[in-house]
C-alpha cells in the first residue's frame, strides 16, 4: 500500500510486526473507537476475523461475534464516517454453498450448503456489506481471498506446520486421502489485489482474488521435498468441514482491475521455507544480556 503511494495506518490491539508502519490501537468490539479511528480516511481494510477453521469450530460463539459481529461494527464506523468505503476480506470458501461447478461472484450461495461455520460467517459479513450499502448508501468492495501464504503468515496454517515438520525430519500428517486442493495465493500478489481493488470501479463490487495453479495437499508435500529433501508422509482422518476444493473464476479481478497472480506456487513456496528457516534461527539463538 504505501509503495503504491497510499498513506497507511493500522488497526489492531497488537503493533504490526513490521516496523515504521503508524498504528492505532483499537478493539473493533468498540464502536467508538472504530468511528475515531477511522474518521476521515478514504477507506478501511476489515481484515480481522477469526480465520482459523480449527478455532471456529471450537468456539462457535467466539468465530460468530468475530466475524458477524466485528463487521457490523466497522461497518457502523463507515456509516457514522459518511464516504469511507469498507474492503471486506471475505473468502473463497464461501462457495462450499453454491451449486456451480465452476462458480464466479455472480454464483448463487445457498444456506443449507454453507457447511462449515466460518463459511456462514463469512456470507453474513457480505450480507451485511450489501444492507448497509442499501440503507445507508455505505460503500464497500468485497475480496474473496484464494489461501494466502508467504512471510508473517500465521503460524498455525498448512504450509508453516508442514515445512516445520519437515526440517524437523518429522513425517507431514495428511488430512483425508491428500486430493484436497487449493489454488494457494502468495501474499505479495493478494496485496497487489487490494490495491487495485481502491479504484472507483471496484465501488460496491466482489471479486475473486485466488492463485491460478490447482495444488493438492499431495502436491505441497512434493514441492517440499524438491526443496528440503527426505520428506515422509502420515496420512490422518480428514477435518470435519474441510473444503474439498472448487475452480473458483478470477477473470473479473483480471479484466476490472487489471490484476493477476505473477509468482509461480514453488518459486513462493521457496520463498516462505526461506522465511520460516530464518524465524527458526532467530528463535534458537540465545537471547544477550542487555548492556549496561
Amino acid at each position: 500500500m504505501k509503495e503504491a503511494g497510499h498513506e497507511v495506518t493500522v488497526l489492531d490491539l497488537r503493533p504490526p510486526t513490521v516496523a515504521g508502519v503508524p498504528w492505532k490501537s483499537v478493539d473493533m468490539a468498540q464502536v467508538d473507537q472504530l468511528v475515531e479511528a477511522t474518521r476521515g480516511a478514504n477507506a478501511v481494510y476489515h481484515l480481522a476475523a477469526v480465520s482459523d477453521v480449527n478455532i471456529a469450530y471450537q468456539d462457535p460463539l467466539g468465530c460468530v461475534d468475530a466475524n458477524i459481529r466485528g463487521t457490523a461494527n466497522v461497518l457502523e464506523a463507515a456509516r457514522v464516517n459518511k464516504g469511507l468505503r469498507v474492503i471486506f476480506a471475505s473468502t473463497v470458501w464461501v462457495y462450499q454453498a453454491s451449486p456451480d461447478s465452476a462458480p464466479n461472484e455472480a454464483s448463487p450461495l445457498a444456506p443449507d450448503r454453507s457447511g462449515h461455520l466460518y463459511t456462514a460467517s463469512k456470507i453474513a459479513g457480505e450480507m451485511l456489506c450489501h444492507s448497509y450499502h442499501q440503507l445507508y448508501g455505505v460503500p464497500f468492495t468485497i475480496l474473496r481471498y484464494g489461501i494466502p501464504y508467504g512471510a508473517f503468515m500465521r503460524q498455525s496454517l498448512l504450509i508453516p506446520v508442514l515445512v516445520k515438520k519437515a526440517m524437523a525430519g518429522e513425517p507431514l500428517s495428511i488430512n483425508g486421502d491428500g486430493s484436497q486442493y487449493r489454488r494457494f495465493i502468495y501474499v505479495e500478489d493478494l496485496a497487489r489485489g487490494n490495491v487495485a481493488a481502491l479504484v472507483p470501479q471496484a465501488e460496491n463490487q466482489t471479486y475473486n482474488l485466488e492463485g491460478t495453479q490447482k495444488i493438492t495437499v499431495l502436491d505441497l508435500a512434493k514441492a517440499l521435498d524438491r526443496i528440503l529433501g527426505g520428506v515422509k508422509l502420515k496420512f490422518e482422518p480428514a477435518r470435519p468441514g474441510d473444503l474439498k476444493g472448487v475452480e473458483v473464476d478470477s477473470r473479473k479481478a483480471m479484466a476490472e482491475l487489471g490484476w493477476q497472480p505473477l509468482v509461480p506456487f514453488e518459486e513462493g513456496l521457496r520463498r516462505t521455507v526461506a522465511w520460516l528457516m530464518t524465524l527458526r534461527q532467530s528463535q534458537t539463538v540465545p537471547m544477550q544480556p542487555a548492556s549496561r
